[in-house]
C-alpha cells in the first residue's frame, strides 16, 4: 500500500492530510504532538487501521505547514475546523491522542455540527502552568538535543519492553532531526502551555469514549478520569483505563482499535 499525501490550501494556511478506505462513514484522526511528521507514517497508520476501511474512510491531519510562532492549541482547532469544512465533513467520528486529543475537545465544543461521536486517549482537558514532561522536551528541542528528545520521548510513552525493542530506532532518528523540525516542534509543544477547556465540556453533547492508561509518565490517569467526570460519563463502554500500555496505549495495546470500532456501531 502506497499512500498519497494531499496538502489543502486556504486563504490562511495549508495543512497535509492523506485519507484511505473506502467506506460511506469518515473516520477522522487527529495525532499528538511529534518531532517529525506523522505524514510519514501514513502507509503504516493505514495498516494499523485496516479494519475500519469497510465502513469508513479514514482521514488523518496534520498541523499546518506554517504555524505562527505563537501557535495554541485552539489556534490548532480553528484551523482543523477550517480544513474539515473545506473538505466538506460534518458528523464525523473524530479520535484524537494526546495533543490531538486536546484539539478534538475543542472542535467539539465550538463546532458541534462537524462532530458526531467522540474518541479521546491519553489526552486531557487542561495543562497546568508548568508541565514537567512537556516543559523538558521543550529545553531538549531548545538545546537541539534530537537523540536525548527522542529518547526521553520513547521512555516517556512507551512500556520499558517497547523502548528497548524501538530504542536504536529512536536514537538514528534522533541524529536526523531537521532545524524546520525543531522550530515546528517547539512551536506546537509550546502551544499546549494554558490550555484548558475544563470549563466548556459540558457544552459537548455527542457520544464519547474516554481511554487512557495507569502507568501514563506524559499524562496522569486523573486527567483521563476528570474529562470522564466533567462528561458525566458511565463508566460502562464510555471509559476505559489500560493497564501496562503507558501514554502510547493507542498504539501499542493489541485491542484498542476494536474498543473504538465497537463504540462506534454503539
Amino acid at each position: 500500500m502506497s499512500i498519497t499525501i494531499e496538502t489543502l490550501r486556504t486563504d490562511r494556511f495549508c495543512m497535509r492530510w492523506f485519507r484511505f478506505g473506502s467506506g460511506s462513514r469518515v473516520f477522522v484522526i487527529l495525532p499528538g504532538l511529534s518531532v517529525k511528521s506523522v505524514m510519514n507514517d501514513a502507509d503504516a497508520i493505514a495498516e494499523d487501521y485496516a479494519a475500519f476501511t469497510a465502513e469508513y474512510t479514514v482521514c488523518v491531519f496534520d498541523r499546518r505547514e506554517d504555524p505562527p510562532n505563537a501557535y495554541s492549541v485552539r489556534d490548532m482547532a480553528h484551523d482543523t475546523a477550517q480544513a474539515m469544512k473545506e473538505l466538506g465533513l460534518s458528523g464525523v467520528c473524530l479520535f484524537g491522542a494526546s495533543q490531538g486529543g486536546m484539539i478534538a475537545q475543542v472542535i467539539a465544543a465550538e463546532y458541534p455540527e462537524l462532530v458526531g461521536k467522540l474518541v479521546l486517549g491519553s489526552t486531557t482537558s487542561r495543562v497546568d502552568a508548568y508541565e514537567p514532561v512537556i516543559e523538558h522536551w521543550i529545553r531538549l528541542a531548545e538545546e537541539r538535543d534530537g537523540t536525548g528528545l527522542f529518547a526521553d520521548f520513547g521512555r516517556k510513552i512507551y512500556p520499558a519492553d517497547v523502548y528497548e525493542q524501538v530504542r536504536e530506532q529512536l536514537h538514528e532518528a534522533g541524529k536526523t532531526v531537521t532545524e524546520e523540525e525543531f522550530r515546528r516542534f517547539l512551536i506546537y509543544a509550546k502551544g499546549m502551555r494554558g490550555f484548558d477547556i475544563s470549563g466548556e465540556l459540558n457544552s459537548i453533547r455527542c457520544p464519547v469514549l474516554v481511554m487512557g492508561a495507569y502507568e501514563d509518565a506524559v499524562l496522569d490517569t486523573d486527567d483521563t478520569m476528570e474529562i470522564a467526570e466533567l462528561l458525566d460519563l458511565p463508566p460502562k463502554d464510555h471509559v476505559y483505563l489500560y493497564k501496562g500500555y503507558g501514554h502510547a496505549a493507542f498504539s501499542t495495546a493489541p485491542d484498542y482499535k476494536q474498543r473504538i470500532l465497537s463504540f462506534l456501531k454503539m
